[in-house]
């Protein structure tokens, strides 16, 4: 399994003795199975002087971390779309793929928790609301003809049905710790094709972000992956489905918006071409 990192570098609600604000850089590694120790994933953080905010300085934060690593990383995702030429500059002088994403968890989760809990403790510490993780919206764009499945259904699984989830046969995939009681029931999308192999190919290579029902300005299923791109997995003309989507975001928010997305080339096939956990985070 490929080792991957999630990266933030920006400002922090902290400043300096010239009342200058001071940026950090914060790297965790991604867990990618279901039962992985969180606790054992790598961590490292390091502030950086406000003059000296650029590619090279990352660089080397970077190359320290990678010296502290136990394995260096395959990939770096970020989530930070107008940190993109600085990020992947650096990455890509260390021979390392960075791609924007909104798979990085667990990195928001840390920061979360670095707001509420290290930050107030630092001096120049200023306190500020909150700030919501803008990502610029995109118009969804439709699926390539010929990935478009045939079917696709909505389904729950219960928490505790995906503790075998590493000795199910899945092509391309990949799953993260759900934190979540046994009995919580997590939806899911299944889609049905019998191209399924080069859909869930292709799938993998987009850094699946979340699944989303809207319906404005018209009802349709949407997959949001990298960091600002959408496509429109299905559109929406039965007032049955439309239900059936507005029960799985309802499921969504029961199950701290834990859920999947599953690639078959049938209903009856009993392997995944691709599958998925997901996380809606904003």
């Amino acid at each position: 399994m490929a080792i991957i990192w999630e990266l933030d570098f920006y400002s922090r609600p902290l400043v300096d003795e010239n009342n200058k604000k001071v940026w950090e850089l914060v790297l965790c590694e991604s867990p990618t199975q279901i039962q992985q120790d969180q606790t054992n994933l790598f961590r490292y953080a390091q502030f950086c002087p406000n003059q000296q905010v650029n590619s090279q300085w990352l660089k080397e934060a970077i190359t320290k971390a990678i010296s502290q690593a136990p394995q260096p990383p395959q990939r770096i995702r970020f989530f930070r779309y107008a940190m993109g030429n600085m990020i992947t500059k650096a990455c890509d002088e260390l021979g390392i793929s960075a791609l924007p994403s909104r798979r990085t968890y667990t990195l928001k989760t840390w920061l979360a928790d670095r707001l509420e809990n290290f930050y107030p403790q630092q001096s120049g510490f200023q306190s500020v609301a909150p700030s919501v993780m803008q990502y610029q919206p995109q118009t969804p764009q439709p699926l390539p003809d010929a990935l478009i499945g045939q079917q696709w259904a909505v389904v729950n699984l219960a928490a505790k049905e995906f503790q075998d989830l590493q000795e199910w046969e899945i092509g391309f995939g990949e799953a993260f710790p759900l934190g979540l009681e046994s009995e919580t029931q997590i939806p899911g999308i299944l889609i049905f094709s019998p191209r399924a192999k080069a859909l869930a190919g292709w799938m993998s290579g987009l850094e699946l972000g979340f699944l989303k029902f809207i319906d404005q300005p018209k009802p349709q299923l949407i997959l949001e992956t990298g960091a600002t791109d959408s496509w429109i997995l299905a559109g929406i003309n039965s007032n049955q489905v439309i239900k059936e989507l507005q029960a799985f975001e309802s499921a969504k928010r029961k199950s701290a918006m834990v859920h999947f997305l599953g690639v078959q080339s049938d209903p009856e096939a009993q392997s995944f071409a691709g599958f998925w956990l997901l996380k809606e985070m904003v």
